[in-house]
């Protein structure tokens, strides 16, 4: 059996019959310190790999993706940083997420001291959206576009967060469930004709938190 490209920690945990958190403890809580040897063997068939390549004296190590230079189509001026937009329609789409998403061609200026004062981020860690549908409404509206900071996945304190939902980004306000084990959030819609919705903090695939939005009145 070879895993998809739907494979997590949870869907992992569960082909080699243990519980659905089993591996997301032993990697990020150390419990158990040594995979099983039949574990490893049932893991490393469902992963199509050698056991060998899930031995106690490896570590599970996440590589961390190098981040690119935002695409510009010309020089921002000097003291200002281009900040590209995403083509929500080009990211959309069934399928699972691998961090990746469609560019547009357009980018937007924003000047470098609002970028570290105000937004307190990166210029190569933002991204910009156009928010699609009401579900978000009265804060945001469709047509508003957001900026988000694509180095900010945990919602702790919470806040709106642009997540991959399985067909494309859609905007949500994340909240951590205190206390849970393993991890929980709570999914909302600020708009009362959507319901609320509770998920593992592993099944959601954030894109980056929303610091600044704008809108045309």
């Amino acid at each position: 059996m070879v895993a998809d490209s739907q494979t997590n920690l949870r869907t992992a945990s569960l082909a080699i019959e243990r519980n659905s958190s089993y591996l997301h403890q032993f990697i990020h809580r150390g419990t158990p310190k040594v995979l099983a040897e039949d574990d490893r063997e049932a893991l490393a068939e469902h992963l199509g790999c050698s056991p060998d390549l899930l031995r106690h004296d490896r570590r599970f190590t996440r590589r961390a993706r190098p981040k690119p230079a935002p695409p510009s189509p010309y020089t921002a001026p000097r003291g200002y940083s281009a900040v590209p937009e995403i083509d929500v329609r080009a990211s959309a789409g069934p399928g699972a997420w691998n961090d990746d998403f469609e560019e547009a061609a357009d980018s937007w200026l924003f000047a470098d001291p609002l970028i570290r004062h105000e937004f307190r981020a990166r210029p190569e860690d933002l991204r910009m959206i156009t928010v699609d549908g009401d579900s978000m409404e009265p804060v945001l509206s469709s047509g508003d576009r957001i900026l988000i900071d694509v180095s900010l996945k945990v919602p702790v304190p919470p806040g709106i967060f642009v997540i991959w939902d399985g067909m494309g980004l859609v905007a949500k306000r994340i909240e951590h469930v205190p206390h849970s084990d393993p991890p929980r959030v709570v999914l909302k819609s600020l708009n009362p004709d959507y319901d609320s919705y509770e998920r593992l903090a592993e099944e959601i695939r954030v894109v980056g938190r929303a610091v600044w939005v704008s809108r045309r009145l």
